[in-house]
């Protein structure tokens, strides 16, 4: 599995690919929040309080997902940095 690191902010965001979903993964200040999507890239986008985590909500739009990925990280949505692999998830 090959992985996709950006940090900024103090927040450290890893993009990889299982072998059923596309993960965006966010780390700051301990406490974690993650965007996942299908493996085709086709569906609407997922967010966990962790990798592992239930799902929480789904979002058609990248932006309304990192919104709330942000909030769960008590940043704001500009903060988070976004490797370049992952910047087409959504629909």
């Amino acid at each position: 599995m090959s992985e996709s690191v950006a940090e900024a902010n103090d927040i450290t965001a890893r993009y990889y690919v299982t072998e059923s979903e596309r993960v965006l993964e966010f780390e700051a200040s301990g406490k974690t929040a993650a965007v996942a999507q299908n493996i085709s890239g086709y569906a609407m986008l997922k967010v966990r309080p962790t990798v592992d985590g239930d799902e929480l909500e789904r979002y058609y739009g990248f932006d309304m997902a990192l919104d709330h990925a942000a909030e769960l990280l008590g940043v704001s949505p500009h903060d988070l940095p976004i490797p370049e692999d992952a910047e087409d998830m959504g629909m």
